[in-house]
């Protein structure tokens, strides 16, 4: 595997493809997945003894964003919700709020 290879594989990560799924369609009604990012990779073995060969590899988180859905010429936009990001996010903005609140509550006791 040489560069060329690993930026074709780029390029094709990069396609439009990556971001929209295939349409499914089911009793009249298209949905068409969408998602963020994108990678790709691929190796080579020459050899018949072992640790020969070649290969490459990069990587892209994929976050699905949503799907578009389509029903009778109408199309809706219904966004993907990550219910663990807003959980963890909501145990950070928590934790930071008692570590605020005791280094209010130690202060006031220091100066009594």
């Amino acid at each position: 595997m040489d560069v060329v290879d690993i930026l074709e594989k780029a390029r094709d990560a990069a396609t439009v493809r990556r971001a929209f799924g295939n349409p499914i369609t089911c009793d009249g009604v298209t949905v068409i997945p969408a998602a963020r990012g994108g990678g790709g990779g691929g190796g080579r073995w020459d050899g018949d003894q072992p640790g020969e060969g070649s290969g490459g590899a990069f990587g892209v988180g994929v976050t699905p964003t949503g799907v578009f859905v389509i029903t009778k010429g109408i199309i809706r936009w219904h966004p993907a919700i990550d219910y663990n990001r807003i959980v963890l996010g909501s145990q950070l903005v928590a934790v930071a709020a008692l570590v605020t609140v005791c280094a209010i509550v130690r202060r006031r006791a220091q100066r009594s």
